[in-house]
């Protein structure tokens, strides 16, 4: 892979491909040839997107004098369950800046923080959260430990670098079926995910795919700076200068569905569809808004029909026993 030559050294969390699967069904109904990248499908904790991006971020930590991780994200935050996971697999201690939503309640992603012994430093709002983990990792200097802090969702430079890696393997899986896709979809919330596969794209010297960011909270507009700044950033970090521009980026910020974990009628009922339909189990904070957005753009011919589409199922799985009494509600 090209990541092995141009990136920085990454550790192995995911031994091999993850799956490539095609949707024969949806794919008949809709017109477009649709497949998903299941990158919930990995040994780590529940897998996840999040997986690839610490594959780098402890690539950089195992080269430095470092004890302790520090990282930050909602009660139900994959990343914090994964960061504990790959930091209780290689011998790290971990210390989790958590804050609402997701409840206090011991289930979901949060029991498994438990599980997998992480620290956990409970704050009342997220604004608080960078401060707050730069006064843990001052304490834990204090103390003679040595920390590391990895921004939320390992929305890092070389956090980017993790999608860029899985472009390319999406790339390779699709030639092997002589297919190539129009489009790659998928859910978007620090920017990372989308940003990386973009850098992919760039590196690759790719301009006739589309990167379709579905935004899970913020504005289309804050998606866009974001993303283009992650891509820049990353660039950087290689000897590139990119520019990348915030009006390249295509964000959709018609699927929140009311903000950031907004759980509705519409949302479960789409988490219901993939299940019974599918056998896909997606998340009512990401993957099922993602979703809803694929099949909705393909109604709104925003995706074209005969046309080829990757969806990645960025994981998530265990969000559902965290918000399983609103799951019940609308059931």
């Amino acid at each position: 892979m090209f990541g092995k030559l141009l990136f920085k050294p990454k550790i192995s969390l995911i031994p091999g491909l993850t799956p490539l699967e095609y949707l024969d069904r949806l794919s008949r109904d809709s017109g477009v040839d649709i497949f998903v990248k299941r990158d919930d499908v990995m040994p780590l904790a529940f897998g996840g997107n999040k997986v690839r991006k610490l594959e780098y971020i402890f690539g950089d930590i195992k080269g430095r004098d470092v004890d302790t991780v520090i990282t930050t994200g909602a009660f139900h935050s994959n990343h914090a369950r994964l960061t504990a996971a790959a930091s209780a697999k290689l011998g790290y201690r971990c210390i989790l800046v958590l804050y609402p939503p997701g409840g206090h309640d011991i289930q979901g992603n949060l029991l498994l923080d438990r599980l997998l012994n992480a620290e956990i430093v409970a704050i009342d709002r997220d604004e608080d959260a960078y401060r707050k983990m730069e006064e843990v990792a001052e304490k834990v200097r204090g103390e003679g430990g040595k920390p590391y802090v990895i921004p939320g969702g390992g929305a890092s430079p070389i956090g980017v670098y993790g999608y860029a890696d899985a472009l390319y393997e999406i790339l390779t899986q699709l030639k092997a079926l002589d297919r190539k896709p129009k489009y790659i979809i998928h859910a978007t919330g620090t920017g990372a995910t989308q940003a990386g596969l973009i850098l992919g794209l760039k590196l690759l010297g790719i301009e006739d795919i589309e990167v379709i960011g579905v935004s899970v909270g913020s504005s289309a507009k804050v998606m866009k700076e974001r993303v283009a700044k992650h891509v820049n950033s990353s660039a950087e970090t290689l000897g590139l200068n990119l520019n990348y521009k915030t009006e390249e980026v295509i964000i959709y910020d018609e699927y929140t569905f009311g903000g950031y974990a907004e759980i509705t009628k519409e949302v479960v009922d789409t988490v219901k569809e993939a299940a019974s339909k599918y056998g896909l189990i997606l998340d009512p904070v990401y993957t099922a808004k993602a979703f809803y957005a694929l099949k909705d753009l393909i109604k709104k011919g925003e995706i074209e029909k005969g046309s080829t589409v990757v969806y990645i199922h960025t994981g998530g799985t265990p969000i559902n026993f965290q918000y399983n009494h609103i799951l019940k509600m609308h059931m």
